[in-house]
């Protein structure tokens, strides 16, 4: 991958092979995960129960969905999300690699994913321990070649995020490959400013509605309980 081109990031910038995460800013962004997470849960709890209720209303299935995804030393784990498509959608496929996406995707689930607010629920994943706000993406476990790619960088020391250096460097219009790079880089400047750059660009990405395709996702089949 040409990182110039992605991420604006030079092969020197790049630490050496065999990069390790900070275990003091580990241990800070943890507990910076559980209070924001906490406080956010509070927040946002009555909106999250009006969000569901849509869902329901839109669509049969349950507003809620869960889907083994990927996580911190290769686990897997059951990642929360607000459903955005039909229930009848192709099960542990990788959106970009189904015909005809769109048509599966519901009225409210095309606004919740262009608002990043099908993400919610993952605030009990952050409270659990599985996630962080900031990391890598969590992928489903079909998904072989990125997290083939991602072992081998070391990337699976480092718990997943809602949002990550690659959803701000091409989200959803990048490929498998520097997808895999962009999470190397993290890897390799795991820190606070980083953090911060991240979770302002995230913002910013949402509000623009930016690098958003919509057949780019995962499906939601999986594990879901309708």
């Amino acid at each position: 991958m040409n990182q110039n081109s992605v991420s604006g990031v030079s092969a020197a910038e790049t630490a050496p092979p065999g990069t390790k995460p900070s275990a003091v800013y580990g241990g800070v962004k943890r507990a910076l995960d559980l209070v924001f997470a906490v406080l956010a849960l509070i927040a946002a709890g009555i909106p999250m129960l009006i969000i569901a209720l849509i869902i329901r209303l839109d669509t049969r299935g349950s507003a809620i969905f869960t889907q083994t995804r990927i996580g911190r030393n290769g686990k897997a784990f059951a990642c929360y999300k607000f459903r955005t498509m039909r229930a009848d959608a192709p099960p542990s496929m990788a959106k970009k690699e189904l015909e005809n996406a769109d048509a599966f995707i519901t009225r409210t689930g095309r606004t919740l994913r262009n608002t990043s607010l099908d993400e919610l629920p993952q605030l009990f994943n952050i409270i659990r321990g599985d996630m962080s706000f900031i990391g890598p993406r969590p992928l489903i476990p079909e998904e072989k070649k990125v997290h083939k790619l991602r072992d081998k960088y070391g990337v699976y020391q480092l718990r997943p995020g809602i949002s990550g250096y690659a959803q701000v460097h091409g989200r959803d219009l990048i490929t498998d490959e520097e997808k895999a790079e962009l999470d190397r880089y993290y890897l390799e400047h795991f820190s606070l400013k980083t953090d911060v750059k991240i979770l302002f660009g995230t913002v910013l990405k949402v509000i623009k509605e930016e690098d958003i395709h919509q057949g780019a996702v995962e499906t939601e089949s999986t594990g879901e309980k309708k």
